[in-house]
């Protein structure tokens, strides 16, 4: 059982790094897993809406987006975390999850998603309402905590002291190893849900 991690934080060691560190010692814990790739200091282009992944089977810009499918294709929970820049997420993170998730063909369904927010202060459950839309479009259950997944600290290394956000980072694991163990048990008995043919239905035809 696998969990990737996805740090969008430029800063190496960061507060957003801490707040990862904090779930990876409880996924080690339960047997899990754990694989990090950060992005956040990568030079990775925003989507151009080309269309030509549907034909490649892989986004036309050949980056980490690339390197990282196949990584997320064979996990079986993703965590994206992010800090916090004007009640967003850090737009590097943004142009990689976009492409991340359009080009890659792959089935998601039941693979858990949790997303992780760090902030000097607010725009952290902006933030974190913006990281669960890529796992809610797309049949990935979430995972939640005691709060809303996010973790106070401005200079390097004070999130280390935000005892209650380290506590909910601490939570959030353990809640994301049951879910992906009872998943697993629940996909050996009983298989994926039924999926009907997808309707689409646009508004201008």
């Amino acid at each position: 059982m696998k969990v990737l991690m996805i740090n969008g934080s430029p800063r190496k060691e960061g507060n957003t790094a801490i707040a990862l560190q904090e779930m990876e010692k409880i996924f080690q814990a339960e047997g899990i897993e754990v694989e990090t790739v950060s992005i956040g200091g990568k030079d990775i282009r925003g989507c151009i809406a080309c269309g030509q992944c549907h034909a490649k089977g892989k986004c036309v810009f050949d980056d980490l987006v690339n390197e990282t499918a196949p990584k997320f294709a064979a996990c079986d929970g993703l965590v994206v975390a992010s800090p916090v820049y004007y009640a967003s997420a850090n737009g590097t993170l943004i142009s990689f999850l976009d492409r991340l998730f359009y080009s890659t063909p792959f089935d998601k369904t039941m693979k858990v998603g949790a997303s992780v927010v760090v902030a000097r202060r607010g725009g952290l459950s902006a933030t974190f309402d913006e990281l669960n839309k890529y796992f809610t479009i797309c049949g990935m259950p979430v995972a939640s905590s005691q709060y809303w997944n996010g973790v106070h600290g401005r200079e390097k290394g004070e999130a280390a002291q935000d005892a209650e956000g380290l506590q909910t980072m601490r939570t959030l694991a353990r809640n994301m190893a049951f879910l992906l163990k009872s998943i697993a048990l629940g996909k050996a008995q009983y298989g994926l849900p039924e999926q009907e043919p997808f309707q689409r239905t646009n508004f201008i035809r």
